[in-house]
């Protein structure tokens, strides 16, 4: 049978759609990427925020229209929206033929096979890191390091979908950056829902820095990069890593969420605003040409228009190289969401509106005095016009950020790092053009 999947969400979501293609491609099923073709389809949605329940809800009625149009005989929702609102899911969609919850991922298959009333027995029948099946092109990968988040932020829902924060063992970790490697893959990235709370947990210390240390130096990996770095976790251990280790991108996504210290405690956060500032000039100071990332909630319960007022001056004065802003969602089961004083939707609306567009200009200055300056690059496309060369330097995360487009010189291909010097600007994007 054809299965085809539709993957919600964030990059740690996306590892565990990678791994049930991986279960269900040893089974000896086809995967494919029409969705006219699939017999199976199935969608791993997202749950996080209002927005992105929503957005899960529209795409599951979109597949199932396939049950008409296409080949779809059975429609299979899994993940986070499946994980906190299974049985109400089940009475609102009945085009769906099976819902399986995050904590059901141990039966997947068994699951599977029930829903198609298979007799066959597969020695694969667990999803496995090892085994899944890499999504984001020949060159790049994600490494998820752990589960869950022990955080509790009174905003987010994650530990309450995903459970507590648990490290995978160290040893796994490496097994699976070295089969990446063996896969082609030239940048591992990262990811957990809090890396630099890997391995306290389980060993007691932060190992981030050694996991980095480790990994960098399987000889194919050229690039290391990690995301969501909690501010209060990056250690000196971990500073100097980045520093001194040639292989790790100079990248730091630190999602601080607010500056004002009484928005900073409401939100349960473990940071204040003076020690966010001191670690913003600690990381430019210590590593020069160092790309800043964060993100930032606006319209949090009880947010007056003067500590909004610092959360704007702050964008201004700090200039973060990148920056993403989200309007406060209230999520039910959150603490916040019984907060008193819940910030109107248009006063949301607008606070957000105002750091855009001064983000906008932050943004537009930086780039344009990257003009003239030289990168490595790594290729992971081309342009339709095979014009110019798809690619991205240190500087940006695939799907997050910008990407710079390189005259095509005919002598490279994906998957190939060169020598490029930027020669304009075009919106988020740079131009630029292979040197030796």
């Amino acid at each position: 049978m054809k299965v085809g999947f539709v993957s919600l969400g964030c990059s740690k979501n996306l590892v565990d759609t990678e791994m049930m293609i991986g279960l269900l491609k040893n089974n000896k099923f086809e995967i494919v990427n029409d969705e006219t073709q699939a017999d199976i389809l199935i969608i791993n949605t997202c749950g996080f925020i209002e927005s992105a329940k929503q957005e899960a809800i529209d795409t599951i009625l979109e597949m199932a229209k396939y049950k008409e149009i296409g080949n779809c005989k059975y429609l299979v929702a899994t993940g986070c929206l499946v994980q906190r609102y299974k049985k109400d899911l089940e009475k609102l969609l009945p085009e769906v033929d099976l819902f399986i919850s995050i904590d059901e991922y141990d039966e997947f298959w068994e699951k599977i096979e029930k829903m198609l009333n298979m007799n066959k027995k597969y020695d694969s029948d667990k999803l496995d890191y090892l085994d899944r099946i890499i999504t984001t092109g020949n060159t790049t990968a994600y490494l998820k390091i752990a589960e869950g988040c022990s955080n509790f932020c009174t905003y987010c829902a994650i530990p309450y979908i995903r459970g507590k924060y648990i490290s995978r063992k160290y040893e796994d970790i490496i097994k699976e950056a070295n089969q990446l490697a063996k896969k082609g893959v030239k940048e591992i990235i990262i990811i957990a829902q809090d890396t630099t709370k890997y391995g306290i947990d389980i060993y007691g210390k932060p190992r981030l820095h050694e996991l980095i240390k480790d990994i960098s130096e399987i000889e194919s990996i050229k690039w290391v990069r990690f995301l969501y770095a909690y501010p209060e976790s990056i250690t000196e251990e971990l500073i100097n890593e980045v520093k001194a280790n040639e292989k790790v991108c100079k990248y730091f996504d630190i999602p601080i969420q607010h500056i004002s210290d009484n928005i900073l405690k409401k939100m349960n956060r473990k940071s204040t605003g003076k020690d966010i500032k001191e670690l913003v000039k600690k990381l430019r100071n210590e590593i020069p040409d160092v790309i800043l990332r964060t993100s930032l909630i606006v319209g949090f319960p009880g947010e007056t228009e003067d500590e909004f007022i610092e959360l704007l001056d702050l964008v201004k004065e700090t200039k973060f190289d990148k920056l993403g802003v989200f309007m406060y969602s209230k999520e039910e089961g959150t603490p916040a969401a019984k907060f008193t004083n819940q910030v109107h939707y248009k006063t949301k609306q607008s606070r957000w509106n105002k750091i855009m567009k001064e983000q906008n200009i932050i943004s537009a200055n930086i780039l344009n005095k990257k003009i003239g300056r030289k990168y490595i690059a790594l290729i992971e496309g081309i342009t339709q016009e095979k014009s110019y060369y798809i690619a991205r330097t240190y500087m940006d995360v695939p799907d997050m950020d910008g990407l710079i487009f390189i005259k095509n010189d005919q002598n490279h291909n994906i998957g190939d790092f060169v020598n490029c010097k930027v020669s304009s600007v075009k919106e988020y994007d740079l131009i630029g053009e292979i040197i030796d």
